[in-house]
């Protein structure tokens, strides 16, 4: 979110920028751009929840952050801030953020033991692009748009484990969400949590976080090191 926030908040070199506009401009503070970025995240999240497969019309996550963003931006009355190029250069942040800094390392490790899989919302060029931007060596890449559906709708869990050739059983779906986790169970999948900081949804108060701490079946608590502390617990060095 950090990088998103920062492309957001710089300004359009070749737009024209009509003084309304402008004057909106000069009134954001760095917080107002910390919360459109939040707010630009929180569209994804409602639009995957409400995303049923063969009766909602599809769309890609690219597309989505893409029109999200022209909405918002008419909404926060920053409309012409930049030109038509720059909003598309714009809605493509997401392709090129940096990972967990244990993330490169931890996964070239467990690599070395299984097959890495990508398991993400995200389409394939998001991946493709996250990938090798953070050097993150997965031995395959696979996108919810493979399935046309986006988690939690079990067809994407369900399809996975039959792309890669085995049962949900033999899959530990790895996720620093627990509401993922839960859905992935419910296929049949073994499930691992990273915790990392803010990006849990659920409050460590709820009834579902505490009931979550009886089913997860290994659990890697925020600043053990991520997944070099996993690839720990699985014996690799």
């Amino acid at each position: 979110m950090r990088s998103a926030a920062s492309k957001v908040s710089s300004s359009s070199r070749s737009a024209i920028i009509e003084p309304e506009v402008r004057a909106q401009l000069a009134r954001l503070t760095i917080d107002d751009w910390g919360q459109f970025a939040q707010e630009w995240r929180n569209t994804y999240k409602q639009f995957v929840k409400s995303f049923l497969p063969g009766e909602t019309e599809w769309k890609d996550i690219d597309t989505h952050h893409y029109l999200s963003l022209i909405d918002l931006l008419k909404k926060w009355k920053l409309e012409g801030l930049y030109t038509e190029y720059e909003v598309k250069d714009l809605s493509l942040i997401w392709h090129y953020l940096d990972p967990w800094t244990d993330s490169s390392s931890g996964l070239h490790k467990l690599g070395t033991k299984f097959v890495t899989s990508t398991l993400s919302n995200g389409n394939q060029s998001l991946l493709k692009d996250l990938d090798k931007h953070g050097n993150l060596g997965f031995k395959k890449l696979q996108s919810s748009a493979d399935f046309k559906a986006y988690k939690p709708h079990p067809t994407v869990y369900k399809g996975a484990a039959k792309a890669m050739g085995v049962e949900p059983g033999e899959v530990a779906m790895v996720a620093a969400h627990l509401s993922d986790l839960k859905a992935s169970r419910g296929c049949g999948f073994r499930t691992i949590y990273v915790e990392r900081k803010q990006e849990e949804d659920w409050k460590p108060a709820s009834e579902e976080y505490k009931d979550a701490k009886t089913w997860v079946d290994m659990w890697v608590s925020e600043g053990e090191d991520g997944f070099e502390q996993l690839a720990r617990r699985f014996g690799i060095n």
